[in-house]
């Protein structure tokens, strides 16, 4: 039986012919971000990154282990294309997990130091953040202080604030003194340091700070970007508890003060690695380092870009250049070795 073509069948027909022969209209070029830094400490670069290039970025934040957990359970489903976080023992638990990928980029290890980035390219650093003493200038003479072992000294009893020993900050310091000295020493030192506690460790590390500031304690152990958000903060209080500490290097004459990166790998199933790429690229560039000089007070991990005034303000200093590598390694063997010590 011969079909009948109306005049609307036909229209459609026609339709459906150039249809088929338009262009499929590309969806927009996107990145997908797991976070474990706060939103206001990374998403005014991921906005710039938006504009320069056109690739929008989504943003989930969280807890490290949070963040990490979720990456493990979604798998391959995941929409992260990029996991970023604060501390090189939390990159280490994401290689063990096996949520990264391998990359390559020449143009990336030309800017990142070695020992600042995964030596089997599943994560590079991003920004480095120190762990030097703050002290009392009315209570101690920097001629004291020397290196972070020298804080195990009984004439510090009852005068040491610093974080518990879930604080991996405090793994990552251990760590890399296991390196440096042995598990044995560092066992012996820790033991003391916690004859030296002026309290049970509490709280963050600004609460450290705090406590030499109020005189519960004349020295602690703390992150310089925490004091530089506490010297430039619109809260006159703790503005004012800032301006009543000082910083010392630690260890000039040995390894150097302890440092620490906040870093980025791209997931095991991305789906978006060309966009995951330029956007670590953007986060080494330049101007992307001088923001987190400015905005964050970290050090640039990317050499030759100048430093904030704050961070010129507190000198110049010999940093431990191990790698960030061995501090995930160590750090189960620093726990373990803390937990002995009595450090709670």
């Amino acid at each position: 039986m011969a079909i009948k073509f109306n005049k609307l069948t036909t229209v459609l027909a026609l339709a459906s012919v150039v249809t088929s022969l338009l262009p499929v209209a590309a969806s927009a070029a996107e990145v997908n971000v797991y976070s474990s830094r706060k939103e206001a400490l990374i998403k005014p670069l991921l906005d710039q990154f938006s504009e320069k290039t056109g690739i929008e970025v989504n943003l989930l934040t969280g807890n490290s282990d949070a963040l990490l957990a979720r990456l493990k359970s979604e798998g391959e489903y995941t929409a992260a294309d990029l996991f970023l976080t604060v501390d090189a023992g939390a990159l280490h638990r994401a290689v063990s997990a096996d949520v990264f990928q391998t990359v390559s980029s020449a143009k990336i290890n030309a800017i990142v130091p070695e020992h600042f980035r995964s030596s089997d390219d599943h994560w590079v650093g991003l920004s480095l953040r120190a762990r030097p003493i703050f002290y009392s200038p009315e209570r101690v003479d920097p001629a004291e202080l020397n290196d972070y072992l020298s804080l195990a000294d009984e004439k510090w009893n009852d005068r040491i604030c610093i974080r518990s020993s879930n604080n991996l900050y405090n793994q990552s310091l251990v760590a890399a003194l296991i390196e440096h000295h042995g598990a044995e020493n560092v066992e012996d030192w820790a033991e003391g340091l916690v004859n030296n506690f002026a309290r049970q460790p509490v709280g963050g590390d600004r609460d450290q700070i705090k406590g030499v500031a109020f005189g519960v304690c004349d020295i602690a152990v703390a992150n310089t970007y925490y004091f530089g958000h506490m010297l430039n903060s619109d809260d006159a209080e703790e503005k004012a508890a800032a301006e009543k500490v000082k910083i010392f290097w630690p260890a000039q004459q040995s390894n150097g003060t302890h440092v620490n990166v906040s870093g980025i790998g791209i997931t095991k199933h991305a789906k978006n690695i060309d966009e995951a790429k330029q956007l670590i690229e953007f986060l080494l560039s330049e101007s992307s380092q001088k923001w987190y000089a400015e905005a964050n007070y970290e050090y640039p991990v990317r050499e030759g870009v100048a430093w904030s005034e704050t961070l010129q303000q507190w000198g110049d200093f010999k940093q431990d250049d191990i790698s960030m590598d061995i501090l995930g390694e160590n750090n189960a063997e620093a726990v373990r070795l803390m937990n002995r010590a009595g450090w709670r």
